[in-house]
């Protein structure tokens, strides 16, 4: 899962040059990646300390496991587009004449709202699956990215 992680970063990355035409860009959209891993570790670190019981004389922890990872994937695909919408925001910001400074404070208040709605929505939706026992390794990797 690990080269499959890096396998859709670099596709990530191909795309976005090939829409933004520039090599640098694509680096600085993809730079929220890191926060889903910032918010997915941490988050089953403290899950496993609040519900780790034992059943059957077993310890039961949530574990990371291949389906957390595909949910980083996702939270991969999540970030990027939320970090593209926000740069054209800005763009459009820059081309109505705004100082840069002005164009980043516009765009991000504009952009903030639909954002966490979005977030909170997919956390929302990823909440029944907790319950499953196969899928509840997704289903809390996303809830922790989208907190982050």
């Amino acid at each position: 899962m690990g080269i499959a992680f890096g396998a859709a970063l670099i596709g990530i990355y191909i795309l976005m040059i090939i829409q933004t035409g520039s090599f640098s860009m694509p680096l600085v959209i993809m730079m929220a990646i890191p926060l889903t891993i910032i918010g997915i570790m941490p988050g089953f670190w403290v899950l496993n300390l609040l519900t780790n019981r034992s059943i059957g004389g077993f310890e039961n922890p949530v574990f990371f496991t291949a389906t957390s990872m595909i949910a980083m994937i996702a939270m991969g695909g999540i970030v990027v587009r939320n970090s593209i919408v926000l740069i054209e925001f800005i763009n459009d910001a820059l081309n109505q004449g705004l100082p840069l400074r002005e164009a980043i404070l516009k765009s991000g208040a504009t952009r903030f709202r639909p954002i966490v709605l979005t977030a909170a929505t997919t956390a929302l939706g990823a909440w029944p699956i907790t319950l499953d026992p196969i899928f509840s390794g997704l289903a809390w990797a996303l809830i922790f990215g989208l907190f982050a």
